[in-house]
């Protein structure tokens, strides 16, 4: 078994032959197989999967493979087009024998429960919110007859894990509504300021724990692939690859792409914002993703008290392309979060996926109900192809994206972020 190797150049950055040769390196213990599933990230992340999965398909069918099936852990995102598949895979067309498939976590037939979280752990990791047991349903791909599962994944600071990376891959990306709900809820009970760019946490611990009964019911062996790449003008740069198998050897693999990530993905801030634009690429089609731009300058001090973060995207519509999120989004709007456990008091069976990405979207808060008045940390303004009666009606702010000048916002306490979302930003401490 495998539990843990790795590559690594996080200053020069890794060449094609070191990926494969690590590929082979870590196929050298499968001598022969059968069938098997290749988890991947989908068309809202920018990696070099596109690197990997070439090489790994041409690996196995060296040693016997007749199908492999690759399934998109879109989590709660929109389905991806064959061309996507293709551009995302590295792939020009494709081979025989190999099988694409969309994960829709809103369809039961595609679904399979695989155990539940206990309610006393339920509990323990939403801080007594919640008290009952909790299904872990997962694609019925991952417990059906594969030899081995492959988890290919991308390790950044993110907004409801800490980081991205590891059994993520797995819960959300290819887990059913309940789950995801409740690891989300989860991780807005700690706040995305002191949760984004943690190694361990609740709602890391929920995904780790569905994970073990996912693990646990597949008759599979399970091996993760777990990228660490920078971002340049000129396309992605792979810095890290980190492989493990089974549990350990993911968390193993997880801890040590989070290190990597901490040092490539956190950029640090002489002082406070009053107003950030975060330029948002086609990428991010929704508020639903594009909603990092704001998740990722709410670490303590970045933001000015009432300052301004603008979530810059032209091309975007919609809140959610799923048209019940949409309408589920637009119904309660985006609040802080004790306005919003206000809200679930009065509407206990609502999706709390969706409480929460209001929740981390729009901020800090406090709240009086006796009021109904909210004092938030800072503004949150979209500058999209949403309308302004829609954006004020949802409680965001509006600004018209043709009118949106770099040159506007480059004096003091401003900063213009091109690829917005990705880069977690810090004030820089005393030492």
């Amino acid at each position: 078994m495998i539990e843990m190797m790795y590559i690594e150049n996080l200053k020069g950055g890794l060449e094609d032959q070191e990926i494969r040769a690590c590929v082979d390196q870590t196929l050298e213990k499968y001598a022969e197989l059968r069938k098997i599933l290749v988890v991947h990230p989908d068309y809202t992340r920018d990696d070099f999967t596109d690197k990997i999965v070439p090489w790994l398909l041409k690996k196995v069918k060296r040693r016997g493979a007749k199908e492999c099936h690759m399934l998109n852990a879109s989590g709660t995102h929109r389905p991806m087009t064959r061309k996507e598949f293709l551009k995302k895979l590295g792939l020009h067309d494709l081979p025989d024998g190999v099988y694409l498939h969309n994960h829709e976590f809103d369809d039961p037939a595609q679904l399979v429960e695989v155990g539940q979280l206990p309610a006393s752990f339920v509990s323990e990791q939403t801080q007594g919110e919640l008290t009952v047991p909790f299904p872990v349903t997962v694609n019925r791909l991952l417990v059906e007859d594969f030899d081995l599962i492959v988890a290919i994944n991308g390790t950044v600071p993110h907004e409801a894990t800490g980081f991205s990376g590891g059994f993520k891959i797995l819960v959300p990306g290819v887990a059913g509504p309940q789950v995801v709900g409740l690891f989300h809820w989860a991780a807005v009970l700690i706040g995305i300021p002191t949760l984004i760019g943690t190694v361990s946490n609740p709602a890391r611990n929920v995904i780790n724990r569905a994970c073990e009964l996912i693990l646990q019911a597949s008759k599979a062996r399970f091996l993760s692939f777990n990228m660490v790449y920078s971002e340049e003008e000129d396309g992605i740069t792979p810095r890290g690859l980190y492989v493990g198998e089974g549990y350990e050897g993911f968390i193993s693999a997880y801890e040590k792409a989070c290190q990597a990530s901490s040092k490539l993905h956190v950029i640090y801030l002489d002082e406070p914002l009053d107003v950030a634009v975060q330029v948002i690429g086609p990428h991010y089609d929704e508020v639903w993703t594009a909603g990092k731009g704001s998740y990722k300058l709410q670490r303590p001090g970045v933001m000015k008290p009432g300052g301004e973060i603008i979530i810059l995207a032209p091309h975007i519509e919609c809140f959610h392309s799923n048209e019940k999120m949409d309408a589920a989004i637009r119904q309660i709007g985006y609040h802080g979060k004790d306005y919003v456990k206000e809200f679930l008091k009065r509407h206990p069976d609502f999706d709390r996926n969706v409480a929460a990405h209001v929740i981390n979207v729009r901020g800090p808060a406090s709240y009086d109900p006796e009021t109904g008045k909210e004092e938030f940390a800072f503004k949150v303004t979209l500058a999209t192809g949403i309308p302004k009666d829609v954006c004020e009606s949802v409680n965001l702010g509006y600004r018209d994206p043709s009118n949106m000048r770099r040159g506007d916002f480059s004096g003091p306490g401003m900063l213009w972020i091109e690829h917005g979302g990705k880069y977690l930003y810090e004030i820089k401490r005393e030492v």
